[in-house]
Formats: structure tokens, C-alpha cells, sequence
């Protein structure tokens, strides 16, 4: 099985465009419409036309299809198409997807994309309304009477135990919401540009439900973001700087559920992300002692401590002093607490241009970039790297 050894994916393929529309709360426009500005800004960016693209590839939860947003764009034939499921958790796997199609010869150029109008739309902190009978319905229907509604009450429940078990209190998250608000003040694309928090700040913000509070929970946003992929040897003949794909995985833990995993041996971890940290770093080679910068999906701000132990750049219950301390930059955008919340989309265009040496918060030399996507689910993780 793949998942007790090395791959050999890394290398062969390369994002090469990155796009985006604005990050707003009311796009007056449709999700269509969204997502064809980013696949258009991306491909202008990469120095590609609709004419090159052959492959799509969105989330299960968008509601453009991959051939209404082909004939919108102006693409033609597609010899590959595919979703990706698990919301936020699909973010990475979109460009392993590509990169597989463009490594094996399916397909020459594949866009990934996300758009949504997710504040003045669907807003998926409102938690569960409405939806058809499936098996992971069923799941989640055993915690909603106990009025587990939204996703911030199912991370509560993790983020209390973790509290607990590591004898720590709720403001050892407030360093993820600092230094992520910190970011995006500089950023001019970011929501919250210029507007920096502070600990006291973060601990004066009314509770959501405890133990987090409103500046634990990401922004709800509407937007669009397209990422281009193609192979490293094409990507080399392109205008911008390629990010090489030297790894990328998806995992899902043992007793894996949709954001409610209670029965599982214990809650203070994340062992779906310890199943793609453990892929990354088998088949990169590499260790968290050579990654330059970390975007890690930030939904909610404890399941970044837990991402940081579980990938093993600090012990159990240590993420918040890890965070604290600076030991790596981090979310150099503003993540999704301060940039804009696209279901980890714009995170990974945010590690392009680290690699690319544009991001408005940039770190020099930076080479290495881990990126991960959204956890308590099944997810994905990338990590980029410059070519040569």
C-alpha cells in the first residue's frame, strides 16, 4: 500500500499560474461568474490561454461544473475531470489530482478552482439546516440533538479535551490569531488588511462556544481562487518562477467522521493529518527542519497547535508556544482568519509566491513551503519547492 511507502509523484509536475477574484463579503455576482475571473486571471498569469487547458478539477462542494466553467472560459476539450470531497480537506488533493493527470500523460495543463459566495450565499457557519439522507448524515445525527450544530461546536469539543489534557487555557490560541492578523494587516489583499489584534484582543472577543471565541473562527467570504498545473519540464519554457510539486498526499484517519471523530482513542490530535505528514515526508525526503514556511489551514485555531504536533515540528500541547515563539513563519498571507476563507485555495497560491519570492510578507530564500488543508475531516497536504 501506498501508504506504508514512498510515492514517486514529486517532481513531475509544477503550479505555474495563480489567480484570484477579490476577497469580499458580497461579490454581486454568481459563483459562475467567480470562478471563471480566477481561472482567467490564473491562466494570464501563467502565460496560458483557455486553448491550452485539457483538465478541471473543483471541490464536491461548488456548485460550477467542471463543463460549465470550460464553456464559460473559453476551454475547450477536457480529457480529465474530477472533484474532490471533504471540503476544505479536497484543497491540496485538487492539485495532487493534477499533478497525477499531468504525470501520467491524461492531461498537458489542469486548473484547479474554488469560488463561492459563502458570506452573502450558503454560509457554512450556520451549521446544518438542510440536507439529504446519506451515511454521513446519519453520523453527524447522533451529536446534533445534543446541540452540536455548527463546525465551531464540533471543534469545541476537541479543543476543550485538548486544553485539558495539556493543562493549558483557551488564550494559548489567541497566538495563532495574532500572528495570522499580524500578516494580513500587510497584506492589501486580505479582508482584515490593516487591522492587526492583539492578545487582549483575542481573550475581549465574545465566546462562540467554549472554549472559542469569534477570533478563533474564520472569516466567511466570497471569492474565487484558481491554481494552473503543468509538467516541470513545460513549466521551465513559462514566464513565472514554476512551484514544483515535490510531494503531495491525502489521508484519513482510523474512525474517520466528517468533523465529529468522538470515538476515536483519544482527541487531542488530528490522525488524518498524521497520515499526510507522514506521506510528505516519506516521499519528499524532507523533515520539518527544512520547510521554509508553513500555510496551515486555519478554520479554527486549535487544529493549527494540533497540525504543528502532528507533522512533528514541536511535542504534544507545545503548538501554542511554538506558534508564540516564531519558530516558523506561518500563514504568511493572513490565512483564513485574516486573508479570506476559499477552503485553502488561496493558502497554497500564498506558498507560490513564497516560492516565487511575491508575497507581500515575504521570507527570504524561502524554498521549501508545506501546505495543508482542512482538518477533522479527511484531508491533503502539498509541499512546494523551487525548481533545481
Amino acid at each position: 500500500m501506498s501508504i506504508r511507502r514512498a510515492d514517486s509523484l514529486g517532481g513531475k509536475a509544477a503550479i505555474v499560474g495563480i489567480g484570484a477574484t477579490e476577497f469580499s463579503k458580497d461579490s454581486g455576482r454568481s459563483e459562475l461568474k467567480l470562478a471563471v475571473e480566477a481561472v482567467r486571471a490564473a491562466l494570464d498569469d501563467a502565460g496560458l490561454t483557455p486553448a491550452d487547458v485539457d483538465g478541471l478539477v473543483t471541490f464536491t462542494m461548488d456548485t460550477s461544473p467542471e463543463i460549465t466553467v470550460a464553456q464559460a472560459a473559453g476551454i475547450g476539450e477536457l480529457s480529465f475531470f474530477s472533484r474532490i470531497h471533504y471540503g476544505g480537506g479536497a484543497a491540496c488533493a485538487t492539485v495532487q489530482q493534477a499533478a497525477l493527470a499531468v504525470a501520467s500523460g491524461i492531461a498537458d495543463v489542469v486548473v484547479c478552482y474554488r469560488a463561492f459566495n459563502e458570506r452573502s450565499g450558503r454560509r457554512f457557519g450556520s451549521g446544518v439546516q438542510r440536507r439529504e439522507p446519506t451515511a454521513e448524515g446519519a453520523a453527524l445525527g447522533w451529536n446534533l440533538p445534543y446541540g452540536l450544530l455548527t463546525p465551531a461546536s464540533w471543534v469545541a469539543m476537541a479543543a476543550r479535551r485538548y486544553l485539558h489534557a495539556y493543562g493549558l487555557g483557551p488564550e494559548v490560541f489567541g497566538h495563532v490569531a495574532v500572528l495570522d492578523r499580524r500578516h494580513a494587516a500587510r497584506n492589501p489583499a486580505a479582508y482584515f488588511h490593516g487591522k492587526p489584534i492583539t492578545l487582549a484582543d483575542h481573550a475581549a472577543s465574545r465566546w462562540i462556544v467554549d472554549p472559542l471565541r469569534l477570533l478563533d473562527c474564520c472569516q466567511e467570504t466570497d471569492g474565487g481562487q484558481a491554481l494552473v498545473v503543468t509538467s516541470v519540464e513545460r513549466a521551465r519554457d513559462l514566464p513565472r518562477p514554476p512551484a514544483v510539486v515535490v510531494a503531495a498526499a491525502q489521508g484519513a484517519g482510523r474512525s474517520q467522521e466528517q468533523m465529529t471523530s468522538y470515538y476515536r482513542d483519544g482527541l487531542t490530535g488530528l490522525p488524518e493529518t498524521a497520515v499526510v505528514a507522514r506521506q510528505l515526508w516519506r516521499s519528499s525526503g524532507l523533515s520539518p527542519a527544512d520547510i521554509d514556511v508553513g500555510i496551515l489551514y486555519d478554520h479554527f485555531t486549535p487544529f493549527v497547535l494540533m497540525q504543528l504536533e502532528e507533522f512533528g515540528f514541536c511535542g504534544p500541547g507545545e503548538g501554542g508556544a511554538f506558534v508564540a515563539a516564531d519558530a516558523l513563519p506561518l500563514n504568511t498571507h493572513g490565512g483564513q482568519l485574516g486573508e479570506a476563507y476559499l477552503h485553502g485555495m488561496n493558502g497554497i497560491a500564498e506558498a507560490v509566491r513564497q516560492i516565487r519570492g511575491t508575497s507581500v510578507n515575504q521570507v527570504p530564500g524561502a524554498a521549501r513551503t508545506l501546505v495543508t488543508a482542512g482538518t477533522g475531516v479527511p484531508t491533503s497536504g502539498l509541499v512546494l519547492g523551487a525548481d533545481g
